[in-house]
């Protein structure tokens, strides 16, 4: 009974193992959902650079004066649908005028809250905003450089803004931040 219950158990641990390493997560998906690293020191004043986090476009916008000033404008403001990001999305550190942790910088998942569409950086704007801005071809959805998005257009709210931090000065990370590290 002894070498008849030791194969036995041996045979239980062969099968189990393999299926309990299934529950793992493969390299590939650990990598999918994986922090990006992201040295914003190359990014020039009104340069935007897409990275990839969780299969989805971030972008990663270095604004300018101008793009402050256009933020700032009253009249501006009166054109947003949420313009205080009272709809959560974004980290409780981002919930500000600029929804982001640096003035300078803006991180933001770059895909349309409407129908997930990926939109266009326009630094010149169009269709009536004479600055920059975010405008979706789909269906013509627009958001600011804050990821606001203005009335009357099909997106219900703003961009999400995706858990970030920076690791010093000119290193960016995307995917972590203190409330997840």
């Amino acid at each position: 009974m002894g070498v008849t219950s030791f194969v036995a158990g041996a045979g239980l641990v062969g099968v189990a193992t393999p299926f309990l390493q299934s529950w793992n997560p493969s390299a590939k998906a650990r990598a999918e959902g994986a922090p990006v690293r992201v040295d914003v020191s190359k990014i020039e004043p009104g340069e935007m650079i897409t990275v990839e986090w969780q299969g989805k476009p971030v972008w990663v916008l270095r604004r300018t004066r101008e793009n402050f000033l256009n933020l700032d404008k009253t009249d501006h403001r009166e054109e947003l649908r949420d313009p205080d990001s009272e709809v959560n999305q974004q980290p409780d550190y981002a919930r500000n005028a600029y929804r982001s942790i640096r003035d300078d910088i803006f991180v933001a998942v770059g895909v349309c809250t409407h129908l997930g569409c990926v939109p266009n950086y326009e630094p010149d704007g169009m269709l009536g905003v004479e600055h920059a801005l975010y405008f979706c071809p789909c269906h013509g959805s627009k958001f600011d450089l804050a990821g606001r998005v203005f009335k009357g257009v099909p997106a219900p709210t703003n961009l999400i803004i995706p858990p970030h931090q920076y690791l010093d000065n000119n290193i960016l990370e995307i995917g972590a931040d203190a409330t997840t590290s």
